[in-house]
């Protein structure tokens, strides 16, 4: 279910794209997007449809998704507070790519595709990060797709967690997930089962990797993680 919300440039100040625009310029964006607010659980955009909107989350969460013939749901990434997406199909002209969901109570604000090329080609700086950030995508879903060429179960949660330590901010040699991550989440971010990743993380948690600590999920040892992926990797 949405909801419309007020036009504000002050909120769209969170959204790490427009952060050396200055207040004139950002509000006339602001009064050009088109603001929602959205329940957790609610699809934003489906895959194969027609380009639509450039989404820019201002808070809440959003994930990039997408569903198999047989139904096992692959996931791309999680976007948090300040993040975008949905430029791709809005550059090219292309049909969406993935589905898009809200994973918790969320306030967006969208621009148009014709609006948003417009903007990118007004404010060269902005085009450049966007540049940037499609890169990074790219070089992201690179090493993915060889990780799960080339990794079996074990070596692939290994690095979906040590890549969610690194999220959450590393402390001396620890990290913690709070709240912890669903097994079902980790299964479709490293195209697994449930199952699975169940015992992978078990045996972490019997090897002291792991511990749980209330609803937080702990990665004690972020080295021995990161150690034992670089062995399978053929980093070392």
């Amino acid at each position: 279910m949405t909801s419309p919300v007020l036009r504000s440039s002050l909120a769209l100040r969170r959204v790490a794209l427009f952060d050396a625009l200055p207040d004139d310029r950002l509000d006339r964006i602001a009064q050009a997007c088109h603001w929602q607010s959205v329940e957790a659980d609610h699809p934003l955009v489906l895959r194969a449809q027609d380009p639509g909107e450039v989404y820019f989350i201002v808070s809440g969460a959003v994930r990039i998704t997408t569903y198999a013939v047989q139904g096992r749901q692959v996931t791309f990434r999680d976007c948090g507070e300040g993040e975008l997406f949905g430029e791709l199909a809005a550059i090219d002209g292309g049909p969406r790519s993935a589905d898009a969901v809200t994973l918790a109570p969320s306030v967006l604000a969208s621009l148009a595709p014709a609006a948003f090329r417009a903007l990118l080609r007004e404010e060269p700086l902005l085009a450049e990060r966007v540049m940037l950030r499609l890169a990074s995508l790219v070089r992201q879903l690179s090493e993915r797709i060889i990780d799960l060429s080339t990794l079996d179960v074990a070596g692939r949660l290994h690095a979906e967690l040590l890549r969610l330590a690194q999220a959450a901010g590393v402390a001396g040699n620890a990290a913690r997930l709070e709240p912890a991550p669903k097994h079902a989440a980790l299964a479709s971010q490293i195209s697994t089962n449930r199952e699975q990743v169940t015992r992978e993380l078990n045996a972490l948690v019997r090897r002291g990797v792991l511990q749980k600590d209330g609803k937080a999920l702990v990665v004690a040892d972020v080295r021995q993680l990161a150690d034992a992926l670089a062995l399978v990797r053929g980093d070392r």
